[in-house]
């Protein structure tokens, strides 16, 4: 894995990348490319239809105006009909011209319409379909992963990535075929006028194409830079918003302005310096297309003067030079952009290269019932062990205690029985009856393994929808139930709206005790048949924990609970206690038992009674 990001750290030559980048643009276009292809045809008709118009004006200034004969098999003779009637004629003259170009116009106007119609279409749809296969992904990613990565570069992926990708389907890729096909065109009317005037309007393409090409190159670096440093700068404001407590409780707030600044300062010194790149380019471009304009015009002047083009046709020159100019001379931005997409597909398709969580297909759906056991199991983060050859059983229906210092490897059990860690073969194994935990679907095993956390995390939603939301079938009476359980049902009424009142962000409205007791109702509202509590009562006094605990007792009979905890109070009560010292078991036993032996246990009994009837002994407050 990749420090600091979680992505897949494999070495990627460009040619894969930019084949990577192309093969999901195809694959994620496979809904649209019907209405791609009707846009695509409605395009080259309406510029069909823009190029019809200088054939006008050159028909009207060398045949009208200049009185030149119109060959009889030219398009005009055969439109115009008679055409000595119309050369005497000055209103039928106008009302043809006019007619042409309305009729023109119009045409041209609709399939305009169309192309942008169902160029919009096809682009929303590419992209809503990239939006939830991205976030369908991520909801499929290990846990592993998801602590891996900052959330702000997620976020960064599936927001400003995304819209990068969706302003190139809609409009640089676009651009890129119109400006192929215009030169196209204009190759195909223009040189069977004059080769000499056409090679000299055509001079300065592939001068600009390769001075586009080589200006990408370097801005698709600085744009990798510049994308990555956004990420880099959302990650740092997650992080203050989220942690503003932490922020204002140490008083934080200028550290954090500092640190935010000096982010936003390299992040800005990239965009000023890709800022130079590009005002370097425009302002080469703006000389070569200056330089093909002067050479146009004196050619141009040069021929018709000597007779070898008409004045229309010298027109016709010009006027397909100015609309072919612009496009060509954008041809270097759009080519940035198409680089500056390709990073940014590259970004979100190392999203979707990462393997995501799959069961195999004859995974177990049976109810989980029965003793959890713990085989000889080892595991480590890294290469940092962890667990070190933990074995215990903890029987159907019992409460089972977890006690041990930081780092013992006590969340790490609860980790593994979720299976938000998997155990490597010859590493153990865990069992539930009998049964290795890995032959069950994951979704299934989480749906009967109801979790607590220290830290846990509750939705911007009301209090009810926090309780609800593992369980959105269940009534107001159930939810209270379930709050009266763990002692939170007093402190709702107190707010003014009740279980209507609306919670911040993360549960920031709520107190530490407050937000523990929301997570404990919305775990016994969903009546798993085994409990896990990760020191889930440790911003709870002792007198409320104590009616938690016998509230649990009472109504959770027959379910296997897990109770980890630093305080003793919170596992006297269990059937057994399971003492971790250093990623082992130093103890297991009953409370009675573990308190006759000279242990770890009874030394934090003998510590924790002593701080409780003297708070100033050992430092405390």
């Amino acid at each position: 894995m990749t420090e600091g990001t979680g992505m897949t750290a494999e070495t990627k030559t460009p040619e894969a990348e930019k084949q990577g980048a192309v093969a999901l643009l195809w694959e994620i276009s496979s809904g649209s490319r019907a209405l791609y292809l009707v846009s695509l045809l409605s395009m080259l008709l309406a510029i069909f239809c823009n190029f019809l118009l200088p054939q006008v004006v050159r028909f009207v200034v060398d045949n009208v105006i200049g009185g030149m004969p119109v060959a009889e098999a030219s398009l005009w003779a055969r439109l115009s009909g008679d055409l000595r009637a119309l050369h005497e004629n000055r209103m039928a003259v106008g009302v043809f011209i006019g007619l042409s170009v309305m009729g023109i116009a119009v045409v041209g106007g609709f399939f305009s319409f169309l192309h942008h119609r169902t160029l919009a279409a096809a682009a929303d749809g590419l992209i809503k379909r990239l939006r939830d296969r991205l976030y369908s992904h991520i909801q499929l990613l290990p846990y592993e992963w998801h602590i891996g990565i900052q959330t702000g570069d997620i976020i960064q992926r599936c927001t400003s990535d995304v819209d990068i990708v969706r302003s190139f389907v809609f409009s640089q890729l676009v651009e890129i075929v119109r400006a192929i096909v215009l030169v196209v065109y204009a190759c195909s009317i223009l040189f069977p006028i004059n080769v000499t005037l056409s090679l000299a309007s055509f001079a300065f393409l592939p001068v600009i194409f390769v001075y586009s090409f080589l200006f990408l190159r370097r801005a698709t670096v600085k744009f990798l830079a510049a994308d990555e440093a956004e990420g880099q700068l959302l990650a740092t404001a997650q992080e203050n918003f989220t942690g503003v407590r932490v922020v204002r409780a140490f008083g934080r707030e200028r550290y954090e302005v500092e640190r935010f600044d000096r982010q936003n300062r390299q992040f800005a010194e990239l965009w000023m310096e890709l800022g130079r790149m590009l005002s370097t380019y425009w302002g080469l471009g703006d000389m070569l297309t200056g330089l093909q304009m002067v050479t146009i015009c004196a050619a141009g002047a040069w021929l018709a003067a000597d007779g070898a083009v008409t004045i229309g046709e010298f027109i016709v020159f010009l006027t397909y030079n100015s609309m072919i100019i612009w496009p060509v001379r954008g041809l270097g931005r759009v080519l940035a952009e198409a680089g500056k997409t390709g990073v940014s597909l590259g970004r979100i398709r190392e999203i979707l290269d990462t393997p995501p969580e799959i069961d195999p297909p004859d995974a177990l759906e049976t109810p989980i019932d029965g003793d959890i056991e713990f085989d000889h199991v080892r595991f480590s983060y890294g290469d940092v062990p962890v667990l070190r050859d933990v074995s215990f059983t903890a029987r159907r229906g019992t409460t089972l205690g977890i006690l041990g210092a930081a780092g013992s490897g006590k969340t790490t059990l609860a980790h593994l029985l979720c299976r938000l860690y998997d155990l490597r073969d010859g590493d153990g194994q865990i069992r539930i009856g009998g049964v290795d935990i890995r032959k069950y679907r994951r979704s299934w095993l989480r749906g009967n393994v109801g979790i607590v956390l220290q830290e846990p995390f509750l939705y911007s939603r009301t209090i009810r929808e926090n309780v609800a939301s593992l369980s959105p079938r269940y009534s107001i009476e159930r939810i209270r139930e379930a709050a009266a359980i763990s002692r939170v049902d007093d402190d709702i009424e107190r707010f003014a709206s009740g279980y209507d009142t609306l919670v911040g962000e993360r549960g920031v409205t709520l107190s530490g005790g407050q937000k523990q007791r929301v997570a404990i109702a919305r775990t016994i509202l969903k009546r798993s048949p085994i409990m896990i509590f990760d020191d889930s009562l440790s911003a709870v006094d002792t007198e409320t924990e104590a009616e938690i605990r016998s509230m649990l007792r009472r109504r959770t009979q027959g379910v296997t609970t897990i109770i980890i905890a630093h305080r003793i109070t919170s596992v006297s009560a269990a059937d057994r206690v399971m003492v971790m010292e250093d990623g082992r078991i130093a103890e297991i036993g009953t409370p009675a038992e573990l308190m006759e032996r000279d242990g770890i246990y009874r030394r934090i009994r003998d510590m924790q009674r002593n701080v409780e009837e003297d708070p100033t002994e050992n430092g405390a407050l």
